[in-house]
């Protein structure tokens, strides 16, 4: 007994309510081809074993982290394969003093100060007066919105954050990761870099 044909257009619901194509009736199934979603999108791209990397040195700070790979590109080492790992990463808010409403209003007339100094410059290459008087004026206009803006924006604080502070990520431990093909001879050149840092010949 023969199966009676599905008309193009009508196809019966599969499981879940999706549309199920029959077999070998050639019509397009949702999402087929097109990274298995079933509203398509982008193919889905196999990116592979991830390469095994293997830790070669461990410092207490990043600036020798950063010297090590530094040594490692003079001598001609493929720096491309490696990588420096922090961990135990804190956040870390230095605070560097009070702020009042004049400190405030001083910070924003520098930045405004700034800000019409390069103004100024930019309207003197295009103006026939005197060139100081341009730039002066516009150099004592930025200092002044500056100054009053950084001022209001103290003010509206109302006294929440009355201190400046700089933040910063710090690790406790800086791991220099190589692919394990060039670990070995990585770690040959990080121990002659140390026996020259500690004066051996």
């Amino acid at each position: 007994m023969t199966q009676p044909s599905t008309p193009a257009g009508n196809i019966p619901p599969g499981p879940g309510g999706v549309p199920t194509a029959p077999a070998g009736s050639g019509a397009p199934v949702p999402g087929a081809g097109l990274g298995g979603g079933m509203f398509g999108g982008a193919p889905v791209v196999d990116q592979g074993p991830n390469r095994p990397t293997v830790t070669v040195a461990t410092y207490t700070d990043y600036a020798a982290a950063q010297r090590a790979i530094d040594y490692l590109s003079d001598n001609q080492f493929p720096v491309e394969t490696t990588a420096i790992v922090g961990s135990g990463l804190r956040l870390v808010e230095n605070v560097l003093g009070r702020l009042t409403t004049g400190r405030a209003a001083l910070a924003g007339a520098g930045s405004g100060a700034w800000f019409g100094l390069f103004i100024g410059l930019l309207f003197g290459i295009f103006t026939d007066a005197n060139w100081f008087a341009v730039v002066f004026s516009a150099l004592a206009i930025g200092a002044f919105w500056g100054a009053l803006f950084g001022a209001l924006a103290h003010g509206m604080t109302r006294g929440q954050r009355d201190f400046t502070s700089r933040s910063s990520l710090q690790a406790t431990e800086y791991a220099v990761m190589v692919d394990a093909e060039h670990s070995e001879a990585a770690r040959q050149l990080l121990t002659r870099m140390n026996w020259q840092a500690s004066g051996a010949s």
